[in-house]
């Protein structure tokens, strides 16, 4: 996963991890977004339907094994899971396609359909604001971003019982050459949220105590689908929503069987480098620039991280 040949790609994601540390007090050993987080391991099983559209090896494969990480937002390693603060929460997906764990794919997704700025450069403007105490103006100039914050962000029940919706739209191409563009959403058997109320009763620890428990009763599963284009929806833009009533087409099955024991866990999420950039025969980038932006925000913050697993 090489950084982006780009210079001013590659500074600004660099200006965005220091903002992001900077705001949240981030430990360099931590994300700078998702700090708090723990890894999971399980199986992907694709439908007929996703081979129909893609060549990808994880969709035409009989099943793949995966490694998850569900994740509370900020960069905030402690942060409480009741905090407000720590919605949307996230899910990142690495699909393993060679024995050595070194061949991969990944989808990146989180529990709101927005994300409130089109460029690195854009959302380094609100970090921006938020922190010179302007945000306000910030948003009222800026209708994604006000979007974003104006979603409605309830905390889940469980991780497994969450929506997560990916950011950015991804060419899918089949073995025929059909090209066809896609944004993912990741779905549980049964969406469930609390009230207000329900959450007041929680403890701080609540999901990340959950997750062990759930899975001790047998396996969590959630369907992986791809809400289709139409000619003229817009692929270059994360701020710019797919109408609801998008072909929704299901691609497989995540079935989540077992959590990382915490020492574990936590030694393997400083290594891990999630990639926003698909990186696989069958699933091309869109041109939205967000995506080398991303990429080039996780592995700078990713090579910090490894940095310091190599001095301990």
């Amino acid at each position: 996963m090489p950084l982006p040949e780009d210079k001013q790609i590659v500074e600004t994601a660099g200006k965005l991890v220091k903002t992001l540390q900077g705001a949240f007090g981030t430990p360099p050993e931590y994300r700078p977004a998702h700090a708090r987080g723990r890894l999971l391991k399980g199986v992907f099983t694709p439908t007929p339907e996703a081979a129909s559209l893609s060549k990808a090896p994880h969709f035409n494969n009989a099943s793949t094994p995966i490694v998850v990480r569900f994740s509370s937002s900020t960069g905030i390693p402690n942060i409480p899971d009741t905090d407000a603060n720590a919605n949307p929460r996230g899910m990142a997906v690495r699909f393993v396609l060679s024995d050595d764990g070194h061949k991969h794919t990944d989808i990146i997704a989180h529990s709101t359909k927005y994300f409130p700025m089109r460029t690195g450069e854009g959302f380094l403007s609100l970090l921006q604001a938020i922190g010179n105490g302007t945000v306000g103006a910030f948003l009222g100039e800026n209708p994604s971003a006000a979007a974003f914050v104006q979603d409605p962000k309830p905390s889940p029940v469980s991780f497994a019982t969450e929506k997560y919706f990916g950011v950015n739209a991804f060419k899918f191409i089949s073995s025929e050459g059909k090209e066809t563009f896609v944004r993912y959403r990741i779905v549980p058997e049964e969406f469930s949220v609390l009230s207000d109320a329900e959450l007041a009763s929680k403890s701080d620890s609540y999901l990340f105590d959950e997750l062990p428990e759930r899975l001790s009763k047998g396996p969590a599963t959630l369907k992986l689908l791809a809400q289709i284009a139409e000619e003229g929806d817009v692929t270059d833009d994360a701020t710019k929503l797919w109408p609801e009533e998008r072909k929704q087409v299901e691609l497989g099955t995540i079935k989540l069987e077992e959590v990382e024991e915490q020492g574990q866990s936590k030694k393997e999420e400083q290594h891990i480098i999630f990639d926003p950039v698909p990186r696989v025969e069958g699933v091309e980038s869109s041109a939205d620039p967000l995506l080398e932006m991303r990429a080039a925000v996780y592995l700078t913050s990713g090579r910090e991280r490894r940095a310091l697993e190599k001095k301990d």
